[in-house]
């Protein structure tokens, strides 16, 4: 007897489910690894060990630590988000989680690539206005889909703490 991929009316197969979360989350790793200030993108890593940054910025190693978890929260959600009935509230979900995972490879773009402090600073401050907003709308849908989105939202209020003081401490950047 064949196993059957059971799904909600209107929701995703668990492949369907799958190839999507891995598309949009794949892109928006792409365009965060172009950006990133490693030993392959040589001047963008000479740029950001130059500028003044607080005593709170966490080590580099914390940043590759820290996204792979909060990218596999995103992943669960978006996962368990698109398996769910269709409807409004479930629709509007999804968008604010392709909004999110948007940004945060557009963040990237923005301040690692063109030095826009001050429009990254910004660009943080509504992605954690954004982000909010999915944990809310998720949870009228799937619970544990917004629970897996907590960290990442309090992971981009610090974020954003951290760009504005950059930015703040750092005047001749990014104009």
């Amino acid at each position: 007897m064949a196993h059957q991929d059971r799904r909600a009316p209107g929701g995703f197969t668990r492949v369907a489910a799958l190839a999507a979360v891995g598309a949009v989350l794949g892109a928006s790793a792409l365009v965060g690894r172009r950006n990133a200030p490693d030993p392959s993108h040589p001047g963008i890593r000479r740029w950001y060990r130059r500028l003044d940054k607080p005593g709170y910025t966490p080590p580099d190693a914390a940043f590759g630590a820290v996204w792979p978890v909060l990218e596999t929260g995103l992943a669960i959600g978006g996962y368990r988000l698109l398996r769910r009935p269709a409807g409004a509230t479930r629709n509007a979900a999804i968008g604010l989680w392709l909004v999110n995972t948007a940004m945060v490879g557009g963040w990237t773009q923005l301040f690692f690539r063109e030095k826009r402090l001050g429009a990254s600073a910004a660009a943080s401050g509504a992605m954690v206005a954004t982000g909010a907003a999915y944990v809310a709308t998720a949870a009228r849908v799937d619970r544990p889909a917004a629970a897996v989105a907590l960290p990442f939202v309090a992971w981009l209020g610090f974020a954003t703490l951290l760009a504005e003081r950059i930015w703040r401490d750092n005047p001749d950047e990014g104009r």
